[in-house]
């Protein structure tokens, strides 16, 4: 079985094509569940996610990674990813990530976005794509010593036996999550690949840079074993 897993955070006007697309989708990797985690909504998202997944409902923001972990521990599938409920990774190329463990045997397979082999429909503002290559080389690769080129793209999976390793070890529950996430993986043995993708900006992210300093510090206490859980 696959488990993808949708954080969901007020999606009412994004996440119905997301889930229709993965929900047929999906069909033909075999069988799967979708579990959409919604915290802190204040519209129809648990609603109409309700018509196409598991739904998590939470009283208060988790976070994207707080999301995600909560979203691991009802998971049921050998293969366990996430992807974002704005669609920006389109289901096909989702399938892909599948594919290339099942060729490759990596216990973790991550969508790239960097590659010159990818191809951006519709890109980022020239200022969040400055950012995020600043990101990705002072903190995945400089601080952490991972060597992909796309940390944060939405778009990863894992076999179940290194989720189980990791997950209880997880510290942060931001956008930072998956610099922390994928450092875990590599540090309990797990090969990670990395596939590009076709991928189209959605511009109503809820991303900010407001978040960027919380997510470099909380980085800097994880890497030095000063985050509290």
């Amino acid at each position: 079985m696959i488990s993808v897993i949708v954080p969901a955070y007020n999606e009412e006007d994004r996440i119905e094509k997301t889930l229709e697309e993965y929900s047929k989708g999906l069909k033909s990797a075999g069988d799967f569940e979708i579990i959409v985690v919604c915290d802190g909504c204040k519209d129809r998202t648990p609603e109409i996610a309700a018509k196409y997944a598991k739904v998590l409902t939470f009283p208060n923001r988790l976070g994207k990674g707080g999301g995600v972990l909560e979203g691991f521990k009802v998971a049921r599938g050998d293969i366990v990813g996430f992807t974002d409920a704005d669609n920006s990774l389109k289901v096909d190329q989702f399938l892909k990530l599948i594919e290339e463990m099942e060729k490759t045997g990596a216990g973790c397979v991550i969508a790239d976005r960097k590659s010159k082999e990818a191809i951006i429909v519709e890109s980022q503002y020239l200022i969040r794509r400055l950012a995020s290559e600043s990101f990705n080389t002072l903190f995945p690769r400089l601080l952490f010593g991972l060597k992909v080129k796309d940390s944060q793209c939405g778009g990863k999976i894992f076999k179940r036996e290194y989720v189980e390793k990791v997950a209880p070890q997880m510290a942060c529950m931001g956008f930072e999550f998956d610099v922390e996430l994928l450092w875990r993986m590599k540090n309990a043995g797990c090969a990670i690949r990395e596939v590009p993708v076709v991928w189209k900006d959605d511009k109503g992210s809820k991303f900010s840079f407001k978040y960027i300093p919380a997510m470099g510090v909380n980085l800097l206490k994880t890497r030095f074993g000063m985050m509290k859980k």
